[in-house]
């Protein structure tokens, strides 16, 4: 029996993102895988382990191929925006086991270019088929969804929607400090109020960007680490949970499956919610930040509102800075973005984030953080702890 062996992220790169009219998703996978490997400083022979979703009618074996590679471990798994924590969690475990040496996690889509070319349409749909068909007759979308959630949340816990804007507030303060976010303009509570309602009570602000753009994560078993160019991130802890699909099935729209995988993760990694510098939450829209705080710990529940509303996720003086690139709300928002999650907590780690930089109150570098992906309309979660060397 092989001993299982500890696990790093030791290379992440974003492919070109926001505006690309002129590239495929393949070509956005394989540049971003490529960048991740030259980030690393490792050869792709020593890649043995791929995972992608979202794209190809054979996903990944259509995107292993167009890399030219050959993996003789690979996973598809796909549950939406919390995809690649998931993937990420079982890419570890691989490794740990001794079934895998270097993981690729690759992820690319043209979402805004595809609508902008009539390729497709700005409606997003899952069809009617399974569980769906029950629902669909009353024109439940995704977006809709998520604002029934919301609402849910303010009945219950007097939540308002100004505390809701101040997300979007402060993930645009963030986003400023990016050079390579989508929109850096910074917005007032006010802008977020007057903008047009999509679907009550979000108004356009409260809504990630649509924009195009790929991302790739390495790990590697513990000897190869030496090897690599860059400093070991840590995989410390993760961990993975599934809610529902019917929203009849979900039983409090006010808990998020974050509320288990969180836990988990925390768990397993051996340290508290109150030891993390910094987090990554998915925030296709400004309810899912509010609520995965509450889940992972930060606050208690229906605290979200009071917590956010004190400047707490700003990196610029924040206690907890979250979505320090901008996030989904302002950076880039291509799909399934939990992929994005994982790059930003690493370069934060490792120190590389220049203006939006985290440091701790004594000037160091942050030590510790968490990933939190959600998918589908909150229906999976999963969870992931890095920690710096």
């Amino acid at each position: 029996m092989v001993a299982r062996r500890k696990v790093a992220v030791v290379g992440v790169a974003l492919s070109d993102c926001g505006r690309v009219d002129d590239a495929t998703p393949y070509a956005l996978h394989a540049q971003a895988a490529r960048r991740a490997l030259a980030d690393a400083g490792l050869d792709r022979s020593l890649v043995d382990g791929f995972a992608s979703a979202g794209l190809g009618t054979l996903a990944p074996i259509e995107v292993a191929e167009y890399l030219g590679l050959r993996p003789t471990w690979v996973d598809s798994t796909s549950v939406g925006g919390s995809t690649w924590e998931v993937m990420a969690a079982h890419a570890a475990d691989a490794i740990a086991a001794g079934h895998a040496r270097v993981v690729l996690l690759a992820y690319g889509s043209t979402a805004r270019a595809d609508v902008r070319a009539g390729r497709r349409t700005g409606t997003f749909s899952f069809g009617t088929r399974g569980p769906l068909q029950f629902e669909a007759p009353y024109g439940h979308t995704l977006i809709a969804k998520y604002a029934m959630a919301a609402r849910r949340h303010m009945i219950e816990y007097g939540t308002t929607i100004e505390q809701l804007a101040e997300v979007a507030v402060q993930a645009r303060a963030n986003a400023a400090l990016n050079p390579e976010a989508m929109f850096r303009t910074p917005v007032t509570v006010d802008d977020v109020l007057a903008g047009p309602m999509i679907a009550d009570p979000f108004t356009k602000l409260h809504c990630c960007v649509r924009s195009d753009g790929g991302a790739a994560v390495l790990l590697a078993a513990a000897e190869y680490v030496r090897d690599c160019r860059t400093a070991p991130v840590w995989v410390l802890g993760s961990g993975e949970h599934i809610s529902h699909s019917a929203m009849s099935e979900w039983p409090d729209f006010t808990v998020s499956p974050a509320a288990v995988s969180g836990r988990l993760a925390f768990d397993r990694a051996g340290v508290r919610p109150s030891e993390i510098d910094f987090a990554e939450i998915y925030d296709a829209f400004t309810y899912m930040t509010l609520v995965t705080l509450e889940d992972l710990g930060f606050c208690g529940k229906g605290e979200g509102g009071a917590f956010v509303e004190k400047g707490r996720l700003r990196v610029e003086g924040g206690e907890l800075p979250v979505n320090t690139d901008g996030g989904g709300l302002s950076a880039q928002h291509p799909g399934m973005r939990g992929l994005f999650l994982l790059v930003e907590a690493v370069r934060q780690l490792r120190g590389e984030c220049g203006d939006r930089q985290v440091r701790r109150v004594d000037g160091s570098l942050p030590r510790l953080t968490v990933a939190s992906g959600t998918g589908g309309w909150f229906c999976s979660s999963g969870t992931v702890v890095l920690g710096a060397d």
